[in-house]
């Protein structure tokens, strides 16, 4: 199936200028991983790296690691290190929490510095947990100071008015894998005096989020899907410049103190993005983000980023263009300027679809109610991966397997 296809995945891959950076990374002989857009794959270098911070800062240094290897810098210094792949100038950007706890802090800054305003204004298909966090956020501080409004994608800029303080929106959806223009939506934002928070969690590590150029006001990511940083990675988040230092964030932690080890009874906020830490980091997940950060060196992220459309316009043409695929319906856009690093497809039958997928050694996920996401990571995904999944979703389709029983029952994690 598919062979007219093979000659030129095979050309694609050889010339390839990133095809090396497969080598950094361990992935399973067994498996076709296009995943990356929820769980990135092991760095080679993290089991040892991990392990001598286990025996040696850990084991042998035990409490005087937090001085002695810098233990105690680490949010910030991972900050500086995720810096200059968000396009953000220096002192912008802290490592700590996760997502959508700087998704609270970061709401209630924009709040804090809009008081005549009281709207976040949200995309209603966007990832939930930003919309939930806002929700709890609006429960606590009440109607009066804040209100929720979700609209259609394509209303956002039109629903921009001067009641809305702030605008929570993913660069890349997590469903349809659409990617919104920033600079254009900051614009429409700042023109109405409106802030922006964006969540780079699909975007962050596969291509430029110039945070600075484009205008960004605060933004929230993760450090587990394209950057590779492991389960649970930490989280981080971006405050420009323009905004610090003039309100608090309200988790009024003890590392977010001006001066944490003077334990004074009252709280001053520590300069800069620095007030927005809270309690003790994670070191051990900190130090994995750390390693897993050495993969980008000497890579540009224009490289990866062509790589990912190339990937996904190579996946979306056959789809289109294959009579076999014609019970799918691409959902993910064909203009490379919309277009994130995965690409998702719709099917009645997607779970199970994406069941047999995965037992056929093509690992993809769902996303509720009928999406299956094949995510390319520009790093170490490769086109020959991606005609291997086309192979594995057309013999899937052709013989019906997908209907067998073992691929209906879900799992907690789908």
């Amino acid at each position: 199936m598919l062979d007219a296809l093979r000659n030129k995945a095979c050309e694609l891959d050889k010339t390839d200028v990133l095809a090396a950076l497969r080598e950094r990374f361990y992935i399973p002989n067994d498996k076709v991983y296009l995943d990356g857009n929820s769980l990135g794959v092991l760095p080679r270098a993290m089991t040892e790296g991990l392990a001598r911070l286990v025996e040696v800062e850990w084991g042998d240094d035990l409490i005087s690691s937090w001085n002695k290897h810098n233990w105690i810098d680490l949010p910030e210094r991972l900050g500086e290190r995720l810096a200059p792949l968000l396009g953000a100038a220096p002192g912008q950007v802290l490592c700590t929490d996760s997502i959508s706890v700087n998704v609270f802090k970061l709401l209630a800054t924009a709040l804090a510095l809009q008081p005549g305003r009281r709207v976040v204004l949200v995309e209603a298909s966007d990832f939930p947990t930003d919309r939930y966090v806002a929700d709890g956020l609006a429960n606590l501080l009440g109607a009066q100071r804040c209100e929720v409004r979700a609209v259609a994608v394509n209303e956002l800029v039109e629903s921009l008015g001067t009641d809305v303080a702030v605008m929570l929106l993913s660069e890349v959806n997590y469903r349809t894998g659409r990617r919104h223009d920033k600079r254009l939506i900051n614009n429409a934002a700042h023109a109405v005096g409106a802030l922006t928070c964006w969540d780079v969690a699909h975007a962050a590590g596969a291509m430029p989020v110039e945070f600075d150029a484009t205008g960004v006001d605060f933004a929230v990511g993760c450090s587990y899907k394209f950057l590779n940083g492991g389960p649970g990675a930490p989280g981080f988040l971006y405050v420009a410049k323009r905004h610090q230092n003039k309100v608090s964030q309200p988790l009024a932690g003890w590392l977010g103190h001006q001066a944490p080890f003077d334990f004074e009874p009252g709280y001053t906020p520590a300069s800069g993005v620095l007030r927005y830490q809270t309690g003790t980091p994670s070191i051990l997940a900190m130090r994995a983000l750390d390693i897993a950060l050495d993969c980008f060196d000497g890579v540009t992220l224009e490289q990866l980023r062509n790589k990912s459309l190339a990937l996904s316009a190579f996946f979306i043409e056959a789809l289109k263009t294959q009579s076999v695929f014609q019970s799918l319906r691409v959902i993910t856009p064909e203009s490379a300027a919309e277009r994130g690093s995965h690409v998702a497809i719709c099917h009645e039958a997607a779970f199970a679809l994406s069941q047999d997928l995965i037992a056929r050694g093509v690992v993809v996920d769902f996303r509720a109610p009928d999406i299956i996401r094949f995510g390319f990571a520009p790093m170490y995904n490769t086109f020959n991966n991606a005609l291997q999944a086309l192979n594995a979703l057309a013999q899937s389709l052709t013989d019906a397997t997908y209907r067998a029983p073992r691929f209906q029952a879900r799992a907690k994690v789908t």
